[in-house]
């Protein structure tokens, strides 16, 4: 999952992002920030890859802010002001978003964030096909590739990893699921199911399917999915 802390004096805008970020399947908040110097603090000691930042901010600006990081992670910009546009692209933010923020804008710059964490986990594994991830089934270790998962099914207190030609049986919390497949790659539809984009065959509104399987899609993961699809 992509972490994330979100830095904003103004205690409604920084709720309002802190439960968009819950909402999305692809983030992993960190901690919330009112104090910017409080939230420099913090980003000398832990590192994250995005960092949702308002602009107009007692004792130091979000601009100056970025500019005293020896780190720089991800930034999306979040502000009342459009006039700071063009100077925020020039300290190489993601997006630039203008309050109030609907989730539908939130998660169309979420997935640019995603877009290029995966460019960059591709040019580091080079073959995304050859990717391998390791999945302890009690005593064992399956060293497994990424796109042979289909999907992965929650059932009580296991998750079942449906591959082409098996299924693998796990004792693991979905909340931590995406330690184990990339985020980039896979996305959840149900409270009970996470599912690999590049094996979609077909979508309805109330489900959709994967070799052969019907998955349902549920009613609070239905926008972020088609939004992660860029559907309309």
């Amino acid at each position: 999952m992509i972490s994330c802390i979100v830095i904003d004096d103004e205690p409604k805008a920084l709720e309002v992002i802190e439960r968009y970020c819950q909402k999305s399947n692809l983030l992993n908040l960190k901690a919330s920030f009112r104090e910017p110097v409080k939230a420099i603090e913090y980003l000398n000691r832990e590192k994250v890859d995005l960092i949702f930042l308002d602009i107009n901010m007692p004792d130091i600006n979000g601009m100056q802010l970025v500019q005293t990081l020896s780190s720089k992670p991800m930034i999306i910009f979040t502000t009342a002001y459009s006039t700071y546009a063009v100077e925020s692209y020039g300290l190489n933010a993601v997006d630039y978003l203008l309050k109030p923020i609907t989730f539908e804008r939130f998660l169309a710059a979420v997935n640019k964030v995603a877009n290029l964490v995966a460019i960059k986990n591709n040019a580091t594994a080079r073959d995304d096909e050859a990717a391998t991830v390791f999945i302890k089934s009690g005593p064992q270790t399956y060293q497994v590739k990424v796109a042979d998962i289909l999907y992965l099914e929650k059932d009580g207190n296991y998750i079942t990893v449906h591959l082409k030609d098996k299924q693998i049986l796990i004792r693991e919390n979905m909340s931590d699921i995406f330690d184990l497949v990339p985020a980039a790659g896979f996305v959840r539809v149900h409270k009970s199911y996470v599912i690999s984009i590049r094996h979609i065959t077909m979508i309805e509104v109330h489900q959709l399917i994967i070799n052969g399987e019907k998955i349902p899609i549920g009613t609070t993961y239905r926008d972020s999915l088609r939004a992660r699809l860029g559907m309309s």
